[in-house]
């Protein structure tokens, strides 16, 4: 598919200016909780989420009219909902991570408890601000429906199930079925979220929604996949994270139980399916930035 050569950095930027407008007021005896949930959503990141839902909801003839007042509050929905489960995965009873994307994270800046409560009022804020989004009669009925796929798999059913699975099993041996729940759960689930939620506020049909999401999750898996790639051969410096993390936690990996070799195959494989399905839906030109973003995705270097 010929793509028009987006500008994922600028796009990224614009995504960040629009989120910022939803963050919550730094003031009053909670003040530091406010300044340390901005720090946590603020602190860089490539948008890949919010990214993902406002391209498919333009790649699905998503009205330009309703992106502020629909789209934007599920744009910074997802990413703080992401935001928060970073916070939480740094924290010293996880990964125990003091620097991400070059700054340190939030419970080393804060403190451990305040780590733990920005993570937990931003889950909050999450659904605070998505339903602050505003329908009108053409988009009636659509912001309850996106709000439900984007909890379903943020929840025990989602990223937290995963996530807890991951937990449990460091320093333990994974078998290659439960490494696959946990990539499906913990990182392809939000993904999933982003991309169905984008569809379902575009008034996309049923059908189209479960393809989006079989679409996100084949790029969930890679994008996953390739993370384990680069905390092998990838620097620090590059990363903006410590590399050999996972190494160093005795996770199993897709690369640890696979090789090398077979786990950049398993990459392009993904990729490739991803965007042939993606392919069947016409868009002409409104659906070339998705396909592109989900090619860059997984062949990112950081």
């Amino acid at each position: 598919m010929n793509t028009p050569n987006l500008d994922f950095g600028q796009m990224a930027e614009e995504i960040t200016e629009r989120i910022s407008r939803f963050l919550p007021a730094v003031e009053g005896y909670q003040r530091n909780l406010g300044e340390a949930m901005t720090y946590s959503v603020m602190n860089g990141g490539k948008r890949v989420r919010p990214m993902l839902l406002l391209l498919t909801y333009r790649a699905l003839g998503g009205s330009p009219e309703e992106e502020t007042s629909l789209v934007d509050p599920f744009l910074a929905a997802i990413e703080m909902i992401h935001s928060y489960s970073l916070v939480h995965d740094d924290l010293p009873a996880m990964d125990n991570d003091r620097f991400r994307r070059g700054k340190l994270t939030t419970h080393a800046k804060y403190g451990h408890a305040m780590g733990i409560l920005a993570g937990d009022g931003l889950q909050n804020e999450a659904f605070e601000t998505a339903l602050s989004a505003e329908e009108t009669e053409q988009t009636r009925g659509r912001v309850l429906p996106a709000l439900r796929v984007i909890a379903l798999r943020s929840g025990l059913f989602g990223m937290v199930g995963g996530q807890s699975v991951d937990v449990e099993k460091t320093g333990e041996p994974m078998t290659a079925e439960e490494l696959d729940f946990v990539y499906r759960l913990k990182t392809g689930a939000l993904l999933q979220a982003a991309m169905q939620a984008g569809a379902i506020l575009a008034g996309a049909d049923r059908e189209t929604v479960d393809v989006m999401g079989e679409i996100a999750l084949k790029v969930g898996l890679a994008f996953q996949i390739q993370d384990d790639i680069l905390d092998i051969a990838s620097t620090t410096e590059t990363l903006g994270k410590p590399v050999g993390s996972d190494e160093k936690n005795h996770k199993t990996t897709y690369v640890t139980l696979y090789g090398m070799r077979a786990s950049k195959e398993a990459v392009e494989s993904l990729s490739d399916e991803a965007l042939a399905l993606l392919s069947n839906y016409p868009g002409g030109q409104r659906g070339e930035p998705l396909a592109e973003m989900i090619a860059s995705l997984v062949g990112r270097i950081k």
